[in-house]
């Protein structure tokens, strides 16, 4: 059995990696087609040549005085500057495209529609800031961007990301009213059947269950049929950002989010995707370590807007009154539930690094310690300075990554980052037995973010991204729990990154970082 799975897996990728090629090869052929006939038409009328070259440094000037990340500045700066043609053409269509424009109104549009209807309640908030006014702040943060503060929800730290599947399809099967998932990747293998029988199930039973993944996500996971066999069931389903040969820088924004949500009562978010690798069904990359969290009660209801906003997102032809409605419903807080939430979601589009904004705004306001799960590290100078100056004033800060990764370059580029931490104080821990995927921030016992956003340039800036902010919630000592069990299997590699590399180390160390942003 085990030998057939590993088969078709490997077909499924084959197959995969096809479709990546054709699609690649596309791409670059339009690419190479305008770049070839500017430079053609450039050497045959040198006028046009100083032209684009004189743009190119006006360009490059007016991204140096833009109020944008340095690290992107640079980025664009040098390519434009050494690549004119290639250079402009990238960065007008990231910035000044029609279809990109269109795309950022629509999502403007839905946030309108959906966002609108949470309730807000000052009250709680004013709890929370008479509480712990420097943790509140970010609530308040969040405040601005239409995400409120919750009390009275109950919530479960799952360690093992197997369990809270489970227990996330059992509460699948007690929905009467509607089922939705959000995920980057689904694998309809061994670890989708019991999820897809419980979903066939209920939408038999005049449930609507609705099912949003990502089309690049799951591109190695999934094939063509993935829809249909769905929608014979009764199971709503879509794509989103469906990958086209056709160029556009929107194709990098991916939906990186995971939700799934049950009668707007019961939600559950974490770091898996539902694929057999993230319940060690397969080990590709060692032992999966991967965590997930359980709602209940009324922050459900910013899980079900994310939802809502996202689905009638996917489908850009969607008319107004066609899409979903989102209403908020009443739920009785539940007494014994402890602390506060924000659930909340961050977007490419808004020109707002909210989920990086959190993680600082956390960094900050840590006293005693800082404890840090993400796969990646690829830093902004913002975060590496946050956390460079928490360690020189005395907070225990930690960063665990993988031991074994999953994407090579990467990899290298996230211990490149390792020195410039350790020597002002900041330790570092690697997941010996396999790949770390989980996305954790825990702070002096307070405060804890779970949710899908890594360390890296991709979750902070590229994708669309959800976690849940918590302040004193029951489920804080079995974070903080499983961060010292994990620690047990990890290697510290802080005392041997202290050391400062040689030359050449430190050139390519160079290089690594200069592309980070694009990883």
């Amino acid at each position: 059995m085990g030998k057939k799975r590993t088969v078709e897996r490997k077909t499924a990728i084959k197959n995969s990696i096809g479709r990546i090629i054709v699609f690649g090869l596309f791409v670059l052929a339009q690419i190479a087609g305008f770049v070839l006939l500017v430079y053609f038409l450039g050497s045959y009328f040198p006028p046009l040549d100083i032209f684009v070259r004189a743009v190119a440094l006006i360009v490059a000037l007016g991204i140096n005085a833009r109020d944008h990340n340095g690290v992107f500045k640079l980025i664009w700066v040098i390519v434009i500057l050494i690549l004119p043609i290639p250079g402009l053409l990238f960065y007008a269509l990231n910035n000044f495209s029609s279809s990109k424009h269109k795309i950022r109104k629509r999502l403007e549009k839905v946030d309108m529609m959906v966002f609108s209807h949470l309730n807000y309640n000052d009250d709680i908030f004013s709890e929370f800031y008479k509480e712990d006014p420097a943790r509140a702040s970010n609530a308040r943060y969040l405040r601005n961007y239409d995400f409120p503060i919750y009390d009275g929800t109950e919530i479960k730290y799952y360690p093992v990301a197997y369990d809270a599947y489970k227990a996330q399809i059992e509460d699948i099967k007690k929905a009467k009213e509607y089922v939705y998932l959000e995920y980057h990747a689904i694998e309809t293998k061994e670890a989708f059947e019991p999820l897809f029988e419980a979903l066939k199930e209920r939408a038999a039973a005049g449930v609507d269950c609705r099912v949003l993944y990502d089309d690049v996500g799951s591109f190695l996971f999934i094939n063509k049929n993935f829809v249909k066999v769905l929608e014979a069931e009764g199971i709503k389903c879509n794509a989103f950002n469906p990958a086209y040969p056709v160029l556009s820088l929107f194709m990098n924004n991916r939906d990186h989010r995971k939700i799934t949500v049950v009668d707007g009562k019961v939600g559950y978010t974490g770091g898996y995707n539902i694929a057999d690798e993230y319940f060690n069904i397969v080990n590709p990359y060692g032992h999966w370590k991967d965590n997930g969290i359980r709602l209940e009660g009324p922050a459900v209801q910013s899980l079900t807007a994310m939802f809502i906003e996202m689905w009638n997102f996917a489908d850009m032809k969607r008319k107004d009154d066609d899409m979903m409605q989102f209403e908020a419903i009443s739920l009785i807080p539940n007494d014994n539930a402890k602390g506060f939430c924000v659930p909340y979601c961050d977007s490419p589009l808004d020109n707002e690094p909210i989920g990086e904004n959190v993680y600082l705004n956390m960094i900050n306001n840590s006293q005693v310690y800082c404890w840090i799960m993400t796969p990646y590290l690829v830093l902004s100078d913002e975060i590496a300075r946050a956390l460079q100056i928490a360690a020189k004033r005395g907070v225990d800060v930690r960063i665990m990554t993988p031991g074994i990764p999953d994407k090579k370059l990467t990899y290298h580029v996230t211990r490149s980052y390792y020195n410039m931490l350790v020597v002002h104080g900041v330790k570092i821990y690697e997941y010996t037995p396999g790949f770390n995927h989980s996305k954790t921030f825990i702070c002096d016992d307070k405060c804890a973010v779970v949710g899908t956003i890594n360390l890296d340039f991709r979750s902070l800036y590229h994708h669309f991204e959800n976690g849940v902010y918590m302040y004193g919630s029951e489920c804080l000592p079995d974070i903080k729990k499983d961060y010292l069990d994990t620690l047990a299997e990890c290697r510290d590699v802080t005392e041997k990154y202290k050391r400062r590399p040689n030359v050449i180390v430190r050139f390519l160390k160079s290089i690594l970082r200069l592309i980070a942003p694009l990883l």
